[in-house]
């Protein structure tokens, strides 16, 4: 833990010296430098193109500069966006949407069924590697009747198809700029309510407003930026001091600071993530189940909860607390370091390696829950060294590249189970953890139509890894967010941990 502290006393100690360095235009109380929101992000994105990344730093910038068909709405229910409406055949294969009219993409393109059509397409080409192709495999042909109609035609039904046209991998692009190769990685352009006007990497990004943006009245302010910092005692004091409008990591411990700031409040949810301990299965020891179930035993899941996220719900397996989805199988593996310990001994593995555990350092809460993990091992006689790297570090040689024994992250909420579960139990997540069943009831699921034939499918799903271990599940955390008195209207995407701006105002 002395590494964090270490950082908490340099932030502030230095404080004074920063704040014109870090943020891109200063505090932005109403009447000041007018109405600009500055917000805290975590880290850097690794790309700006929404079909070429699962990073969710992606989409949470994404979110606003790029619509989809349909949208979650603040209960999380899929409500009409670029799509005016839809219907669905009865076989669930002949998927029809019309479109909203008079839509302008932020190069000035009009917004039409062959935007949509090029869009999926793109996102199915092989040539894009997109990690969400598998989303739209349904698709066996795309018609574009008119301007704006798209009818989608699919080879075998696919339940999940409306929650992946709303995730931000479902985001419409111009036609134009697809044929013409255009740089998405760098220079997105979309019709959302915001425009791209600068990205420093590692620095911020600046959005300004759309003022040609479909939803009248909206967005409410003129743009916001994004304040890329890494360090959790810099977002604090930037909230605290003004300089920063919304910080949405705030501690738990941070809370008393910000009660007594006459100016900052605080909100906390029940999140959509599920936060684990991830164990590469193809690596040995790793795939040798006694291990990984050792290693769920000598987890003190809720004290982790509790030190490292704030407090939160311990769940068994992988599904988040609040989704209907959800099966509770915490009385699998309760805290038992003598059970681990026995497993350990019996499991024949070869345990005299030092076991490699990859912490993405812009995550405060994860490197602390790391620290904490390897605390924990080394009572059961586990050997764990700890390993910390940057945001496009860890998504692209330890989530794509699986250079990883261990590592700890939170896996963001879907508004499907098929978009948390695709791809486990194929050999083909970043834990590479295969189970033929699974992977067949998984198929199943997303062939499968309606909440309660779904269900039981999934209920099996659940039980298969919450055995089998792949990860250690710990639990879906609170999350606390610091805002400045004056702002209003900010909305976090229910079950996405992505932003909505187009309500914000700062008063």
């Amino acid at each position: 833990m002395r590494y964090l502290s270490l950082i908490a006393v340099i932030a502030a100690s230095l404080w004074i010296n920063l704040p014109q360095a870090l943020f891109a235009n200063g505090s932005s109380e109403a009447g000041s430098k007018g109405q600009v929101l500055q917000f805290a992000l975590s880290g850097s994105p690794d790309t700006l193109d929404p079909q070429k990344t699962s990073g969710t730093l992606t989409f949470q910038v994404d979110r606003s500069i790029y619509d989809t068909l349909v949208e979650p709405d603040a209960t999380g229910r899929l409500v009409p966006a670029l799509a005016e409406s839809w219907e669905i055949s009865p076989d669930n294969l002949t998927w029809t949407f019309h479109l909203r009219h008079g839509v302008l993409f932020h190069n000035g393109d009009l917004f039409t069924s062959r935007d949509v059509k090029a869009t999926l397409d793109r996102v199915r080409d092989p040539a894009i590697a997109s990690p969400n192709a598998s989303e739209f495999s349904a698709i066996s042909a795309i018609d574009t009747p008119d301007d704006y109609t798209v009818v989608l035609h699919l080879s075998e039904p696919f339940a999940p198809l409306l929650a992946s046209l709303a995730s931000g991998w479902g985001a419409i692009l111009p036609a134009s700029l697809i044929a013409a190769g255009h740089d998405f990685d760098n220079k997105p352009v979309g019709t959302g309510p915001f425009m791209l006007s600068q990205w420093v990497r590692d620095n911020r990004i600046v959005l300004k407003k759309n003022p040609d943006y479909w939803m009248s009245g909206h967005p409410m302010i003129d743009g916001v930026d994004f304040n890329i910092i890494t360090e959790h005692a810099v977002q604090l004091q930037g909230l605290l001091s003004g300089q920063i409008d919304i910080d949405y990591l705030l501690n738990k411990e941070d809370l008393p600071q910000v009660e007594q700031n006459p100016n900052t409040s605080y909100k906390s949810v029940l999140t959509a993530l599920v936060c684990v301990l991830a164990m590469n299965n193809s690596r040995p020891p790793f795939d040798n189940l006694k291990v990984r179930q050792a290693i769920n035993y000598a987890i003190d899941k809720k004290a982790a909860l509790d030190a490292a996220y704030g407090g939160g719900k311990v769940v068994g397996t992988f599904m988040d607390y609040s989704d209907p989805y959800y099966v509770d199988y915490t009385d699998l593996y309760p805290y038992n370091p003598d059970k681990a310990r026995e497993l350990l001994a019996s499991s024949g593995a070869d345990l005299s390696r030092p076991l490699d555990l990859a912490l993405p350092q812009n995550y405060e809460p994860h490197v602390k829950a790391g620290e904490i993990y390897q605390q924990m091992l080394s009572k059961v006689g586990l050997n764990v060294k700890i390993r910390l790297v940057d945001w496009s570090t860890w998504l692209g040689s330890v989530y794509k590249g699986g250079n990883y024994d261990m590592t700890v992250i939170g896996h963001t909420g879907k508004l499907d189970p098929n978009g948390r579960l695709a791809n486990f139990g194929t050999g083909n997540s970043y834990v590479h953890w295969k189970n033929q069943k699974a992977a067949e009831l998984i198929a199943q699921g997303r062939r499968t139509v309606g909440f309660d034939k779904r269900k039981p499918i999934y209920d099996q799903v659940l039980k298969i890894m919450a055995e089998q271990v792949p990860m250690v599940f710990v639990g879906t955390p609170y999350r606390y967010i610091g805002m400045r008195k004056n702002v209003t209207g900010f909305r976090i995407d229910p079950r996405l941990d992505t932003f909505d701006f187009r309500y914000t105002e700062l008063k």
